[in-house]
């Protein structure tokens, strides 16, 4: 670990001078290049050297204890010696989480993907309740929603609903949350006040660049038809609703929310592409069969990750089993504690399987 953690700051302290490069200044993209590199660096660069101080001090006061000392410096010495101790050990964890290899898509944005399970209406209805909660936790971090493609109900529910998030680190934040989400409440529509359980699927997708993912126009096979549902004036007196069927892999995306057919198709456009990029991540993970033994699961959509139960005001994460008693404020966007333990889950797994292959 010291010998990569040299390696880092030779590099960190190359980038340090890239930016009083004049060169580079008068650069703009590459000095952004420059200064996001120099950034990601910096934390663990710090905390080495931080180590490094520690560890001379804790070379000096032991030395300090081989030497003839009155009986009260040598108690101080020796409360030194074990705060000292204590602090390295805290730098050589935080550094082994430091140097845990990064997502490449951490940093993306994420196209989300939620449909309606098992419970008719009522699991439209939840599906919407999932809209709303992921909405509002955007919202809370100053994230952009945008809304892709949705196939509402007449209750207000969705039997469909496709959107995009736009933020810096959003898929970092949200990739836990794919899997099967399951309800357990009185619906409204239920007249003697039973229990039912419904749920609703979550896909969390990093956005995919052209470049991430190469599609020829031979593959597709693009149709255009009239909007249905609801959707205000004209939206069913044009063709403007797109369809896209990738002939490779029988991936079909459908968008009609927009009344400008260009616009529908950008929008498929994107999903499409994110969809692949998906797949080729699942393929990649399934030939590293030993990266997925996890203790926050797979993110397969057939997994049940979650339940929310209204009776007793909980919501339980099957993963990690973690459960809090803040439904409502959970569902209004307060993610972040769940969140929060489903990284740190994740991150211990990978320690320990570092650890496992020295």
């Amino acid at each position: 670990m010291l010998d990569k953690l040299a390696e880092l700051e030779k590099r960190y302290e190359e980038l340090t001078r890239r930016l009083s490069d004049p060169e580079v200044i008068g650069d703009p993209q590459e000095l952004e290049k420059t200064a996001r590199a120099h950034a990601e660096l910096e934390p663990a660069v710090l905390a080495y050297r931080e180590l490094r101080r520690v560890e001379e001090e804790l070379e000096a006061t032991g030395a300090m204890l081989e030497e003839q000392l009155e009986p009260e410096l040598r108690e101080l010495a020796k409360d030194e010696l074990q705060s000292l101790k204590e602090r390295a050990e805290e730098l050589r964890a935080q550094l082994r989480r430091l140097l845990l290899p990064k997502d490449p898509n951490d940093d993306k944005n994420i196209i989300v993907e939620i449909r309606a399970g098992t419970g008719g209406e009522e699991a439209a209805l939840f599906a919407a309740d999932l809209f709303r909660m992921y909405s509002r936790y955007a919202e809370e971090r100053r994230w952009r929603v945008e809304l892709l493609s949705s196939h509402p109900t007449e209750l207000g529910g969705f039997k469909e609903v496709i959107f995009m998030i736009h933020g810096k680190g959003a898929y970092s934040r949200l990739k836990y949350e794919s899997g099967v989400h399951r309800v357990q409440r009185v619906p409204e529509t239920e007249a003697q006040g039973r229990i039912h359980t419904s749920t609703a699927t979550v896909a969390v997708l990093p956005e995919a660049e052209e470049v991430d993912v190469e599609i020829s126009p031979e593959d597709l096979r693009i149709d255009v038809f009239r909007s249905g549902g609801k959707g205000g004036q004209s939206v069913n007196t044009t063709d403007s609703a797109v369809r896209i069927t990738h002939l490779p892999t029988g991936i079909v995306v459908t968008c009609q929310d927009e009344r400008s057919q260009l616009q529908n198709r950008e929008k498929a456009m994107r999903v499409l592409r994110a969809r692949l990029l998906d797949m080729k991540r699942r393929a990649r993970e399934e030939e590293l069969a030993a990266a997925r033994r996890s203790q926050v699961g797979t993110g397969d959509r057939s997994e049940r990750i979650r339940t929310y139960n209204f009776p007793q005001g909980r919501v339980t994460d099957h993963r990690i089993g973690l459960t809090l008693y803040k439904l409502n404020e959970f569902l209004d966007g307060d993610l972040d504690e769940a969140i929060d333990a489903l990284a740190a889950a994740e991150q211990a797994e990978q320690l320990a399987q570092m650890e496992a292959g020295r």
